[in-house]
C-alpha cells in the first residue's frame, strides 16, 4: 500500500509521512523534532525506520526540526544544493547532516519510490515540488508557490492524490490588520502563496488527469479556515464536473488519517 499521512500542516510547521511496504519518507520537517517523533508514534512508526527527509525548501516551517532531528537520528536529507547551503550556514556546528543532493528537475529513487522534482515559484533560494511514484500510483506535493506554472501543472497531472496549499482567503488577507501591506503583497505575489481560489483553479484544470483526492494544507492561522478552503475548492470542482474528487483539509495540531494514494479510502 502506498499511503500518506499528514503529520501537521499550516503556517506554524509542515511535515508528512509517506509509506510503501519497503520505504518510509518524511516530506519536510517543519514541526519540532519532538512533535514529529510523537506523531510518528501515533502512526506506529519508529523514527529509526525513516529512510529519508525530502525538503521542498529551506524556510523554517519546512526545515526547523532538522538540527535537533539529526542529532538523534542519522536520517539522510534529500534537497538541492542551494537549499543545503543555506541550511548549512544556519545550522549549529554539532548538527551534522547526511546530505543527499539532487538537481532540481531530476528524478531519483529511494528504495521503491521514485522522486520526481520540479521548480516552483516562491521566495526561497531553490524551492521545489515533488511527485512521488510507486508502481502506477503517484502522490503530488505542491506547497509554497505563488502561481502554478504550466510546468508545475504538467508535472502534477500524474498525481492521484495531490497535497496542495490553500494558504489564504483573499478577502481575509486584504482585510487583515496584523500584516503590513508589503507582507500582503509578498504573499499575493507570484513568489508568495496560493490562495483558496488559485488552488481551486489549479485543481479544476487537473480534472482531465488522474486526480482522485486533493488534500489542502498550509492554511494561514489568521487569514483562512478549513471551512473556507474546502468550500471554495469544492464549489469550483463541482462546477467543473469534479464531484468525484475527494477534498480534505490537513490540520496543524493533529495528524490526518493514513490515506491510500490511489484509492478513495483510508488505511
Amino acid at each position: 500500500m502506498f499511503s500518506v499521512t499528514i503529520l501537521g500542516s499550516g503556517s506554524a510547521g509542515n511535515c508528512a509521512l509517506v509509506e510503501t511496504p519497503q520505504t518510509r519518507l518524511l516530506v519536510d520537517g517543519g514541526l519540532s523534532a519532538r512533535q514529529i517523533v510523537l506523531r510518528l508514534a501515533q502512526c506506529g512508526v519508529n523514527p529509526l525506520e525513516i529512510d529519508g527527509v525530502l525538503l521542498t525548501h529551506e524556510h523554517g516551517d519546512h526545515s526547523g526540526a532538522l538540527d535537533v532531528w539529526c542529532k538523534q537520528f542519522s536520517t539522510p536529507i534529500y534537497c538541492n544544493r542551494l537549499t543545503a547551503e543555506v541550511l548549512q550556514r544556519e545550522s549549529s556546528a554539532q548538527a551534522r547532516k547526511d546530505w543527499r543532493l539532487f538537481i532540481t528537475g531530476s528524478a531519483f529513487a529511494i528504495k521503491d519510490i521514485t522522486v520526481e522534482t520540479f521548480p516552483v515559484p516562491h521566495d526561497a533560494v531553490e524551492p521545489v515540488g515533488f511527485v512521488l511514484h510507486h508502481g502506477d500510483e503517484a502522490l503530488g506535493v505542491l506547497t509554497d508557490l505563488g502561481v502554478a506554472t504550466k510546468l508545475v501543472q504538467e508535472r502534477v497531472r500524474a498525481a492521484q492524490t495531490l497535497l496542495i496549499e490553500t494558504n489564504h482567503d483573499e478577502k481575509l488577507l486584504q482585510n487583515d490588520t496584523k500584516r503590513p501591506w508589503s507582507v500582503k503583497q509578498r504573499i499575493m505575489s507570484r513568489h508568495g502563496h496560493l490562495s483558496n481560489t488559485a488552488a481551486a483553479e489549479v485543481l479544476a484544470d487537473l480534472l482531465d488527469g488522474r486526480l482522485r483526492r486533493a488534500v489542502l494544507g498550509h492554511l494561514s492561522r489568521d487569514c483562512n479556515s478549513p471551512e473556507l478552503a474546502v468550500g471554495t475548492v469544492r464549489a469550483r470542482l463541482d462546477a467543473r464536473g469534479g464531484t468525484a474528487v475527494e477534498v480534505l483539509c490537513a490540520g496543524q495540531r493533529e495528524i490526518s488519517a493514513r490515506l491510500a494514494v490511489a484509492a478513495m479510502c483510508t488505511v
